[in-house]
């Protein structure tokens, strides 16, 4: 039996975009150019999904806030403007995408990116014009809190029970939690698969393939 939605609500890094080697790798060389004490790979992948005031507070918690903003225009700098690590859609999301614009869902992105850098990667990668709506951390609480879901499905005038929340890291699926919202957990990103089902997501899906199939077989367009 399919379950009906209106609104299909995305994180972005890990989840759309294989991006966690360019932002560990934008953290690093902020982190060099201060001569900050420094972090390992894991650590600083363990922060992606938050927004980076928060993911901060974890990195270096000792830090001021002066320190903070220094490294949030370092970062912000390498991860637009200088960074030469790629980071790409994985194969398969634009044609999702398309689809379910097509089938007439709602889609909106909920990311802890903040403003600047989310609209230089729909830009660059010509996806926003497949979302309705999207939210960043910078402009709301961050994740897990449940302030960009609430907002979104304001500004669309759809209820929980017609709204999923699709995410690769806990935070994605206790934001949805918080919420009242359904959500599905992808496998493929940061956070892994014990974790994120501790969060009780509906189901999970280890790949874009899957991901697209899952959404074609359970979900239908709400009446």
């Amino acid at each position: 039996m399919s379950i009906s939605t209106q609104l299909i609500v995305f994180d972005w890094d890990g989840t759309l975009m294989d991006s966690e080697a360019r932002i560990v790798n934008c953290m690093r060389a902020a982190i060099e150019e201060l001569a900050l004490a420094p972090r390992t790979r894991q650590q600083m992948a363990e922060i992606i999904g938050l927004g980076l005031v928060e993911a901060l507070a974890i990195l270096y918690p000792e830090g001021s806030p002066t320190e903070h903003a220094a490294l949030t225009e370092r970062f912000r700098y390498h991860f637009v403007e200088a960074s030469p690590t790629p980071s790409a859609l994985f194969p398969g999301v634009e044609e999702m995408l398309a689809e379910l614009n097509e089938q007439g869902h709602f889609l909106a992105v909920a990311t802890g990116k903040g403003r600047c850098g989310l609209d230089h990667i729909l830009k660059e990668t010509n996806t926003g014009r497949y979302f309705h709506v999207t939210r960043c951390a910078d402009e709301s609480f961050s994740k897990p809190h449940p302030q960009m879901l609430l907002e979104i499905m304001n500004h669309l005038g759809v209820d929980t029970r017609d709204t999923l929340m699709i995410g690769d890291t806990e935070y994605d699926l206790r934001m949805a939690n918080s919420a009242g919202v359904q959500s599905l957990a992808v496998s493929y990103g940061v956070h892994d698969l014990t974790r994120l089902l501790n969060c009780r997501p509906l189901d999970y899906v280890d790949d874009i393939p899957a991901l697209r199939n899952w959404l074609q077989t359970k979900y239908t367009r709400a009446a």
